[in-house]
């Protein structure tokens, strides 16, 4: 039975001849680096092979679910979708050697994958008609760390390691950068250390929403929090005359996070005011990143129930945010 583990990094070419497949790779590429901040590569010289509607259906298909991909926008996503290139693949291929240098990326179309390790090659894992492999020998300069088998025919997308590692280097450290200067003005953070404020920012993905937008719903289990990049948004409790805001905020505020520290649900609803762009952070991040934060976030519980009843003018008319 395999085991249940994922992005095992194993892959390598695909069609080639195994004779041909060796002779021609490259001795090594670990003395290879790539530094983002000095990164000013002619924009027009970017991989990119045609593909035609329904190819390019299937290809967005299968990778909306890859987890790599989630902190990229819309035009970063573009440029991964443009520098992919489709391979089939034979029942019995090999996809990749144990040891090899790195050369593909690989998102999974079809087919079923075995992943083998050790000397033994112990089966270890079966990839079966989804899934992405192979990032950490690009990212890392890394030999791969297993053999991959096809067990049936198949289809995967592949990127090449040095469009890969443009993209999704430069665009980790465009978002850092982005995020650190957002997240440096939210006083709630000051808390944190230079390295903490650093692992917080990759850990938060960019979301838009329209004027009018419902960002929260009161009542709803909370997922995770919301910090404020651009626009502003109405918070809003529902009481028996209708809803009441009692917040707007901006550009450097946050909202989300009262669910998230008490375990209850959704105290309040959050709606944009104008067209919004927010940096999500989720509950399994907020958890694990957060914690130095989590008296003030408990103090502040205070300070809105303060809020609420001079809105209100009474605790007993208002939902308990507790």
């Amino acid at each position: 039975m395999a085991v249940q583990t994922q992005n095992y990094d194993v892959l390598s070419s695909v069609n080639e001849p195994l004779v041909n497949r060796y002779a021609s790779r490259r001795k090594s590429v670990f003395a290879e680096t790539y530094d983002p901040e000095n990164d000013d590569e002619d924009e027009g010289a970017r991989a990119i092979f045609p593909k035609t509607d329904e190819q390019r259906a299937r290809l967005c298909d299968s990778v909306k679910n890859i987890l790599l991909f989630r902190s990229l926008d819309k035009e970063q996503m573009n440029e991964v979708l443009d520098a992919m290139f489709e391979k089939i693949v034979q029942a019995k291929d090999y996809i990749i050697k144990q040891g090899d240098d790195g050369d593909n990326f690989y998102v999974i179309e079809s087919g079923i994958y075995n992943a083998y390790v050790g000397e033994d090659q112990k089966h270890i894992h079966t990839y079966d008609n989804r899934g992405s492999f192979g990032e950490l020998a690009l990212l890392y300069n890394m030999p791969r760390a297993a053999t991959i088998q096809a067990e049936t025919d198949g289809k995967l997308w592949a990127m090449d390691r040095q469009t890969f590692r443009r993209i999704l280097l430069k665009s980790a450290f465009r978002k850092r950068k982005m995020y650190e200067a957002l997240l440096d003005a939210v006083p709630m953070l000051k808390t944190l250390q230079n390295y903490e404020r650093m692992n917080l920012a990759d850990a938060l993905i960019p979301q838009t929403y329209a004027k009018g937008d419902r960002i929260i719903k009161q009542g709803d289990a909370a997922d995770g929090m919301y910090f404020i990049e651009d626009g502003k948004v109405s918070i809003r409790i529902q009481q028996d005359a209708g809803e009441v805001e009692i917040s707007n905020l901006e550009k450097g505020g946050y909202f989300g996070e009262l669910a998230l520290v008490t375990h209850r649900p959704r105290a309040a609803s959050a709606y944009a005011v104008d067209n919004v762009k927010v940096a999500f952070l989720d509950v399994d991040a907020f958890e694990r990143l957060l914690g130095p934060c989590m008296n003030l976030m408990k103090r502040n519980i205070g300070d809105y129930e303060t809020q609420l009843v001079k809105i209100f003018g009474s605790k007993n008319n208002i939902t308990d945010i507790r």
